[in-house]
Parts: C-alpha cells; sequence; structure tokens
C-alpha cells in the first residue's frame, strides 16, 4: 500500500515538470479561480445556513417568501423545516446542493416556468417533513378506519399551508 502511495505522489508531483506542467498548474489555477469568484459572487456560503432570507434572494421565489412572512408557519418553521430532510445532515445538505444546483440553472438560464413546480423527489421530502412535524396529528387520521392501506398527501389538501396565497 505504501508503494502505491508513494509511486502515486511521484507521478503526480512529476506531471507538474516543464512547460507542459507550466501550463497544467496555470488551467488548474485558473479553474479554481474561477469556482472561487463565483462561489464568492453566489454567496454560497448563506446557503448553508437556515435563513429564510437566502432563499428569497432569487427573484423568483419573492413570492413565496412573502407568503411565508404571512402565513402560518412563520413563527415556527424556515424554508429548510419544510424543504430540507430531517434524517440526518448529509442527505439535507446533498438536498439542498441538488436544489441550489438546479435553482442556478434555471434562473442562469431564464427557463423556469412562472409557476413554480416542485420536482417529485423534493414532494416526498416536504411529505415526510409534514409528518416529522405533525405525526401525532396526524397519526390517527392515518391509522383511522376509512384510510387504511391508503396512501394519503399532505400536501394535496394543503398545498398552501406555511403561506397564503
Amino acid at each position: 500500500m505504501r508503494r502505491l502511495i508513494t509511486r502515486l505522489w511521484h507521478d503526480f508531483t512529476h506531471a507538474f515538470t516543464g512547460w507542459m506542467g507550466i501550463a497544467l498548474a496555470a488551467l488548474i489555477g485558473v479553474i479554481i479561480g474561477v469556482a472561487t469568484f463565483t462561489f464568492y459572487y453566489a454567496g454560497i456560503t448563506s446557503y448553508f445556513g437556515n435563513e429564510p432570507e437566502t432563499c428569497a434572494s432569487c427573484h423568483a421565489m419573492q413570492e413565496q417568501y412573502d407568503g411565508w412572512l404571512t402565513g402560518s408557519h412563520r413563527d415556527v418553521a424556515t424554508c429548510n423545516d419544510c424543504h430540507a430532510p430531517h434524517d440526518n445532515l448529509v442527505s439535507k445538505y446533498v438536498n439542498k446542493a441538488e436544489n441550489g444546483f438546479m435553482h442556478s440553472l434555471k434562473f442562469t438560464l431564464q427557463n423556469y416556468p412562472e409557476n413554480i413546480v416542485i420536482r417529485p423527489h423534493n414532494r416526498d421530502v416536504t411529505e415526510a417533513a409534514c409528518l416529522y412535524c405533525h405525526q401525532t396529528m396526524v397519526d390517527p387520521i392515518v391509522h383511522g378506519s376509512a384510510y387504511q392501506g391508503e396512501t394519503l398527501s399532505c400536501i394535496r389538501c394543503h398545498d398552501g399551508v406555511g403561506h397564503k396565497r
């Protein structure tokens, strides 16, 4: 194992010799520099937090943010409480990264619909978040005789919860 690591390190360091090494190092430096500037300019660190203002920083989400400000969940939940997984930190940030990428891609290409459509995976995340907070209230409904064996959807009936329409 040690030989393998030593050989890989040797091959790696020798790739950066001569003009080819200078060109490769410059290319890597430019890529890292552009990526760093892009992440800095986009305010990437704010997306690691839990502030609803971050979600509203994109003008496409202003209507949702304004609705949340006047809605029923304002004092008890932020965007991530309903739109990010609760099972573990890794899945939460993977979900946030995927959504952030998709949001920025759609925003950059200007091909998002006026009425933002929630993707099926995010509907499942939101359903799980509803159950996470409201399990004691929902259990009697789910296990009631009329609904046994039927899959219920919180957001089918409560689509406007969290913000006024």
